[in-house]
């Protein structure tokens, strides 16, 4: 075991210099946005508090070693699943705050904080030990190891997934099961089990689609559907015959992406008034201002984001940290391609925030959160030399 590594040759620096990239990218897209006039705050000065409270968020959680993690991760789960059930509990209008008809939030003094954003890295804890946990115990694999272990994670899915439901978040619902569909197949699960599950799943929401498109009444009335979450179906398909309510937010994101055309307006050069622009939709200013270039150098930033963590799960040795890293991964992932895809009508709208530019306190230390881990990872795995894993 060698101790003896300074800081820096510990500290990941690719991975901080990956973030303060998006960091200009975020402050300077934000800052374009808000010349539209539609705000009153100053939401740069905010992104940019968010990022240095993610900064502390990030020292904080890198100063403990992995193992540790480790042992309090259900009792972290615990805590995330305990504010969910708060925030189902305690009525509208005190601690509990309420927007866009879900409530998701509770008010504190740094503003309001979603607990969703938080348990979705102690969902990832709590995957990853499991799945670790259970290799450890079953290391000789069979069709019936693979089946309790996926009941295992199923049960870890069910209590954060009813709570978040009942919010109503499908956006933040449909990222605990993108989580959980990648660490199925990492784990290693048997395609015997993985197939059938993964086509129940696909006509499970086949089937959901057609309800909603074909007999509202049943989806609404038996399955508890709001009309707005159909709303988001109908004005996906044809935003135009939904110009002047669901549909305007994809309307005006598609026109202004487009007539960026390939170099963009240049920065503070929009036309199209897109609502909300600095936080679910800031792709379009992106895409307006900067063109298909610009919006070209963001995707390509994820992709070296996504192949730096890829690169550091390889090298870990200790497996629970693999499928945190994974976890962390497939999050990620999902948020951009979900983001990214609403915005240029391959996705339904679903409102998630592009992680690291979009604005958004909760998002942004939910991301410190797990980027955190992240770090952790890395810094005390330098430590750990010729095969020795840590216990």
């Amino acid at each position: 075991m060698e101790t003896n590594r300074h800081f820096a040759q510990r500290f990941d620096w690719t991975l901080a210099i990956i973030i303060f990239i998006f960091m200009c990218i975020s402050l300077t897209a934000i800052s374009s946005a808000q010349t539209s006039g539609q705000y009153s705050a100053n939401y740069v000065i905010l992104q940019l508090r968010g990022y240095i409270i993610g900064a502390f968020i990030v020292a904080f959680v890198m100063f403990f070693e992995p193992s540790q993690y480790k042992k309090f991760t259900w009792y972290l789960y615990g805590f995330g699943v305990f504010l969910l059930f708060m925030l189902f509990v305690i009525p509208k209008g005190g601690f509990a705050v309420e927007i866009n008809g879900a409530k998701s939030w509770f008010k504190t003094p740094i503003g309001n904080i979603q607990p969703a954003e938080f348990m979705k890295t102690f969902y990832i804890l709590g995957l990853a030990w499991i799945i670790s946990k259970h290799h450890e115990l079953s290391p000789n694999r069979t069709f019936k190891s693979d089946l309790i272990l996926l009941a295992k994670m199923l049960g870890v899915l069910i209590v954060p997934l009813f709570f978040i439901m009942k919010q109503p978040d499908l956006g933040s619902a449909l990222v605990f099961l993108a989580i959980t569909g990648a660490l199925i197949v990492i784990a290693g699960v048997t395609w015997k089990i993985i197939l059938p599950v993964f086509l129940g799943a696909s006509g499970i929401g086949a089937a959901l689609l057609w309800m909603a498109l074909y007999n509202q009444d049943f989806i609404q009335n038996t399955l508890g559907f709001d009309p707005y979450q159909l709303a988001r179906i109908y004005s996906w398909l044809d935003p135009y015959s939904y110009a002047a309510s669901e549909g305007y937010h994809l309307i005006t994101s598609l026109n202004a992406i487009g007539s960026g055309e390939i170099f963009g307006k240049g920065y503070g050069g929009r036309e199209v008034y897109v609502a909300e622009n600095h936080t679910d939709f800031i792709f379009s200013v992106i895409g307006e201002e900067w063109g298909f270039i610009g919006a070209s150098f963001v995707i390509c930033m994820y992709f070296l984001l996504v192949y730096h963590l890829t690169k550091i799960a390889i090298e870990m040795q200790d497996s629970f940290c693999t499928y945190v890293c994974a976890g962390v991964i497939a999050m990620i992932t999902f948020h951009v391609i979900e983001n990214i895809g609403m915005t240029i009508q391959l996705l339904p709208i679903t409102g998630i925030p592009l992680p690291l530019i979009s604005y958004g306190g909760s998002s942004m230390m939910g991301i410190s959160l797990a980027l955190g881990l992240i770090f952790s990872m890395k810094f005390h795995h330098r430590s750990y030399m010729f095969g020795e894993k840590e216990q």
